[in-house]
């Protein structure tokens, strides 16, 4: 699944690249690159996501992606300890908020709190995806 997201990212950024033109000294009939500051982008595998009530919620394991490479769910590994009795569940992308923090990089936020994500149902590769979905009220952390 992950192969399939970088290489959907990958062939979004190539196209996007190419339909903006040749660069700056760029060959005739090779294509074009885009530089993404570091600064500006981040990997979100493996980053622990926060509640509106910044209680822990478990990291990103797995974004799934639709047939024209748009983000639909991140599945997350969910409760436990130490990864003891966590359990994966699939969260709309919509649910998800990238917000400012310090050193440059971006906290996630779920705009749902632990209870209200409890009784998820488990993500199971294979099977039909049941994604909770937000109320579309998300307040900042403060």
């Amino acid at each position: 699944m992950i192969k399939k997201f970088a290489a959907a990212v990958m062939m979004a950024v190539l196209t996007t690249s190419a339909a903006s033109g040749q660069t700056e000294g760029g060959t005739p009939g090779q294509p074009s690159v885009t530089v993404l500051d570091t600064q500006e982008v981040q990997g979100i595998l493996g980053r622990e996501i926060r509640s509106t009530a910044d209680e822990n919620m478990g990291r990103i394991v797995d974004v799934l992606v639709d047939g024209q490479g748009i983000a639909r769910a991140a599945i997350i590994d969910f409760g436990g300890f130490l990864g003891v009795g966590s359990r994966k569940i699939a969260v709309a992308w919509q649910a998800l908020h990238f917000v400012p923090q310090a050193e440059k990089r971006y906290g996630i936020v779920l705009e749902l709190t632990r209870d209200q994500v409890k009784p998820a149902p488990e993500y199971k590769e294979g099977r039909p995806v049941i994604a909770i979905v937000a109320s579309g009220k998300f307040e900042p952390l403060p």
